[in-house]
């Protein structure tokens, strides 16, 4: 696989018996990040599964696994070749091999592609096995696309280059169900994500019938950044939240409500993935840690801190911190709300501690030295500054 130029061969690893979606969700550790689509690229001689099995959560398109469309126009396609299977079954276990633990899921588009040419700007940043899976979504003259009132095809957002699909039309909701359904069949990802998601009588119908054709155990995720969705949450497994608003304490404790809102009213087992994206640079680690420690003290989700959307350059891609190693362990119980206004939550191994924007530094004291994976320090008592978070261990291990 080659990612900005670089390839770089990977190491064989062993073979392990692959456990079920509900028994790998189980059974991470914490912290848990999640991969939206793009990479971390900080990594640069590391090897791209290895890199990418650092995550516990993956979602792409079908190229990303390997996986070919039987269609030239992807949108009616319904499967994948048969040799696109193989490697994909090939890249699963790959990545399963790294990390045991790892939820692989594929977006299916169903509001939204690239239509019969290609932007040059996406050319410019895409390999090319990922850009064949959406040139010509659908034939320009289909009645799938949505058009507006002169007839002309409707922009996904603003820059162009993508245009929306019509999915009020009740055979294209079952199009897309389908595909759903063969991307689960294939045995190569354990669910689907949907981007771009509201609470809607077309969005409602479309989730209804795409849980029919997938069955009752595989998993769901839909993009609904900071929103409840409440007649879709019989059918979903989890958010994604792209959370492009945090800039204020009130955006952040909406961001609060809405996790937690979903931790306790979608359906099991529950994959809430947050992701917030940077202010200034990607050194910006206190929002980094902010949105780690947020995900950990209000659910068993995952997190991510990404790169702010507007740049020109592809969309999520990261860092990986060394803060996300996985070293507190399993949580032992749920959060508690501490008097000076953060919250904590212990973990077999630690302490994860969320100080909200706009509260007071928070004075965290211990019976026993604890070692903060912010600071490296290894004491009794420790600060967490306001909108900021920190991993407390029980140990004393050595800092990267």
């Amino acid at each position: 696989m080659m990612f900005s130029g670089l390839i770089v061969v990977c190491e064989a690893q062993e073979p392990v018996p692959e456990a079920s979606v509900a028994e790998r969700i189980a059974g991470r550790s914490f912290p848990s990040v999640f991969q939206a689509w793009n990479p971390a690229d900080n990594l640069k001689a590391e090897c791209e599964a290895a890199t990418a099995a650092r995550h516990d959560l993956i979602f792409h398109g079908a190229g990303f696994f390997g996986l070919e469309w039987d269609h030239k126009h992807q949108g009616l396609a319904t499967g994948f070749t048969p040799e696109s299977v193989e490697r994909g079954h090939a890249r699963r276990r790959d990545l399963l091999e790294r990390n045991p633990n790892l939820v692989l899921l594929m977006e299916i588009r169903y509001r939204d592609a690239w239509g019969p040419e290609v932007p040059q700007h996406f050319v410019e940043q895409y390999p090319d096995h990922l850009l064949e899976s959406y040139r010509g979504f659908l034939p320009k003259d289909h009645p799938w696309w949505r058009r507006d009132a002169e007839e002309n095809f409707v922009k996904g957002w603003e820059e162009g280059g993508f245009l929306q699909m019509d999915f009020s039309n009740p055979e294209y909701r079952e199009q897309v169900a389908l595909q759903c359904g063969a991307a689960v069949k294939s045995g190569v990802v354990d669910g689907v994500m949907l981007d771009w998601w509201e609470e809607d009588a077309d969005r409602v119908a479309l989730v209804t019938a795409i849980r029919k054709r997938i069955g009752e155990d595989a998993l769901i995720l839909v993009n609904a950044n900071d929103r409840k969705i409440p007649q879709s949450a019989p059918f979903v497994n989890g958010l994604f939240m792209e959370c492009y608003q945090s800039q204020t304490a009130g955006q952040w404790q909406q961001v609060a409500e809405t996790l937690a809102w979903a931790e306790k009213n979608l359906r099991t087992p529950r994959i809430n993935c947050l992701e917030t994206w940077w202010h200034d640079s990607r050194a910006d680690e206190h929002l980094m840690r902010a949105t780690t420690t947020l995900s950990l003290v209000l659910s068993d989700g995952y997190s991510l801190f990404a790169d702010p959307n507007p740049l020109p350059t592809p969309d999520h891609l990261h860092d990986w911190y060394p803060f996300w190693d996985r070293r507190l362990g399993k949580a032992l119980s749920r959060s508690t709300m501490r008097p000076d206004g953060a919250m904590a939550r212990d973990f077999s191994s630690g302490t994860a501690v969320y100080n909200p924007m706009g509260n007071q530094p928070a004075t965290i004291t211990f019976d026993e030295p604890r070692t903060s994976r912010a600071t490296g320090k290894h004491a009794h008592i420790h600060t967490v500054a306001p909108c900021d978070g920190d991993l407390f261990l029980k140990d004393h291990p050595a800092q990267p």
